[in-house]
């Protein structure tokens, strides 16, 4: 099994397998496999051959929902990682997550910097569970130091499960591409009925009003989306306001 797993990828020149016989069915030599830049593309890198992938991907969904399932109603929260301790936002986003904590949610985050780890601090001082969901990254993504619970993911698909499955509630911080990804794809999810409505509660008014107001002066203009679809999502200024909105939605089917 283990020269099977090297030829399909999961092990490296390192792990003592170089030129050595594989076992699989098919015989011949294990491919001397090099670390070049094209390997970091994990969705580029699937072949036919890559089939066994399949058990890692099985396995992290496993190892999330076993660390995940045993938490209180949880909050996730996403923003720019760049932020800096002493920022207008990383300060917001720490009283944020007090705030939560003190009502009774553990707060999720990607296990970062910047946003991410001002929620994991705001919340493991005020004395609640700070969960990271760290991602393998080409470019290591260290894990920030106020994370009580960690888990690690090599697959982004994987880990985005893990971000709405157990969030009773999503708030969205200013921030760059990631953030707005995982803003329109919850807004999505409950747009097309994947799952049921929550709070989407989004930070910052003058940060994302230009955004929004694209998007109502041509999208919703050209009957791209509805102008409906702005209900999923509650834009507020400061932290006290999140918690409200969050403790006043309907939790509608």
């Amino acid at each position: 099994m283990g020269s099977a797993l090297y030829f399909h990828g999961f092990l490296t020149e390192g792990e003592g397998m170089k030129g050595k016989k594989s076992n699989y069915s098919g015989g011949g030599t294990v491919p001397n496999f090099r670390i070049n830049k094209e390997r970091q593309y994990l969705i580029d890198d699937f072949t036919v051959k890559d089939t066994w992938r399949i058990f890692r991907i099985m396995a992290e969904f496993v190892e999330g929902f076993e660390a995940m399932a045993h938490f209180p109603p949880a909050v996730t929260m996403f923003g720019s990682s760049r932020v800096k301790p002493g920022d207008r936002d990383y300060q917001k986003a720490e009283r944020i997550a007090q705030l939560l904590v003190k009502e009774g949610y553990c707060m999720i985050t990607g296990g970062g910097p910047g946003i991410m780890e001002a929620a994991n601090k705001g919340a493991k001082e005020a004395g609640g569970e700070s969960i990271g969901l760290n991602i393998e990254l080409p470019l290591e993504q260290a894990p920030n130091k106020y994370i009580t619970t960690l888990v690690t993911f090599r697959y982004f698909f994987v880990r985005k499960v893990m971000f709405v499955k157990y969030a009773q509630a999503f708030v969205i911080m200013p921030g760059g591409f990631g953030t707005m990804d995982e803003l329109f794809e919850s807004v999505t999810l409950i747009q097309t009925h994947k799952i049921k409505p929550f709070p989407i509660v989004v930070v910052d008014k003058n940060y994302w009003s230009g955004l929004v107001s694209w998007m109502k002066g041509k999208m919703v203009k050209e009957g791209k989306i509805s102008l409906d679809d702005f209900d999923i999502i509650q834009m507020v200024d400061e932290p006290e306001e999140v918690l409200e909105a969050i403790r006043h939605w309907d939790y509608r089917e």
